[in-house]
């Protein structure tokens, strides 16, 4: 085994989880950070450190991070929705990264893949890629979070002297899962049958473990200060997904949703996003994710992923497959 320390930050997320396992198969010395360790699950039979530490907490990240000289900065916020969601995804996201890049300059780590998202990427020209420049588009706070926190580690890394390489995943299924993320939750609503309308938005499917492969590839091969994304050159559409279900498993008898016009979404969106005012929970439609993805083909542009880290993710039927067995057999079977 290295002598070297591998961190990953958020190892009992989806992501994480999938990294920390395909780190110690490499041989590799890991520890993880969790902000709450008395959930064990996620490590059972794993042989790596487990920390309590939180991102937004730099005394907590100094313990962590003493000795490491790789950093897979994995933890974030992944929400599409909060009740002050500047304060609870946009600030905690910017606060984490400058945390996570300041300790690591004290502790003098070597290495960062750095997990932004495809959210990131300007989508105004298809298929979207690093070389088109980042989101112009300022509604979600979600994705300003990851556009300016993107940026921010690239600038923290340049100005630290740290190599720096920022990955970008679309939408990540599959297993491990201790917890449903939000895309394996969309998923198993899938199977449940519970997609009523097609919303004309589309998904860009991509393995979790293919991910993390991209991430110890990044971490290998990658060149610092760039931009490397982790999908799949071409968009499902919702009604596909729910097909490739359907004739996965007939038992079910899904039902193939039927795509609507914008403004009856519209209305509906309007009516829960009301609702979700009242209730403290986020709505399942919202004006703003209709204005900035209704009708949008998610389609990437991969070269760069493929020729400079190997990269060659199962296609995005296959994952959806593979996903859809796995939640079907741990989860909705149970």
């Amino acid at each position: 085994m290295s002598n070297e320390i591998s961190l990953v930050t958020g190892g009992n997320g989806h992501l994480g989880n999938n990294l920390v396992r395909l780190l110690l198969a490499k041989n590799l010395q890991v520890r993880t950070t969790v902000r709450n360790s008395t959930n064990q699950e996620p490590f059972k039979g794993l042989d790596c450190e487990v920390v309590e530490a939180d991102i937004t907490d730099k005394v907590s990240l100094r313990k962590a991070f003493s000795g490491v000289t790789n950093v897979y900065a994995v933890a974030a916020n992944f929400s599409m929705w909060a009740k002050d969601p500047k304060a609870e995804i946009y600030d905690n996201n910017l606060k984490g990264t400058q945390n996570v890049f300041d300790i690591a300059k004290v502790c003098g780590v070597k290495n960062i893949v750095y997990v932004s998202s495809v959210a990131s990427l300007d989508f105004t020209k298809l298929p979207a890629s690093v070389n088109n420049g980042y989101n112009k588009d300022r509604r979600n706070w979600y994705y300003n979070s990851k556009n300016d926190s993107d940026k921010l580690a690239l600038t923290l890394g340049e100005k630290y002297n740290i190599r720096t390489i920022v990955v970008l995943p679309s939408a990540m299924i599959g297993s491990k899962a201790f917890k449903l993320s939000y895309t394996n939750a969309l998923v198993l609503q899938i199977l449940k049958g519970e997609i009523p309308v097609d919303t004309n938005i589309t998904l860009n499917w991509i393995d979790v473990n293919d991910v993390a492969t991209g991430l110890y590839s990044a971490m290998e091969k990658g060149r610092n200060l760039e931009r490397y994304i982790l999908a799949n050159k071409k968009h499902t559409t919702l009604q596909e997904s729910v097909q490739i279900a359907a004739d996965l498993y007939p038992e079910l008898k899904l039902r193939i949703p039927r795509k609507v016009p914008k403004w009856l979404l519209y209305a509906v969106a309007t009516v829960m996003e009301f609702g979700s005012r009242i209730s403290g929970k986020e709505p399942l439609l919202q004006r703003h994710y209709l204005d900035m993805f209704y009708g949008l083909k998610q389609d990437y542009d991969i070269r760069k992923s493929v020729e400079e880290l190997g990269f060659n993710p199962k296609s995005s039927k296959q994952a959806l497959e593979d996903a859809l067995h796995y939640l079907k057999t741990d989860w909705l079977d149970k």
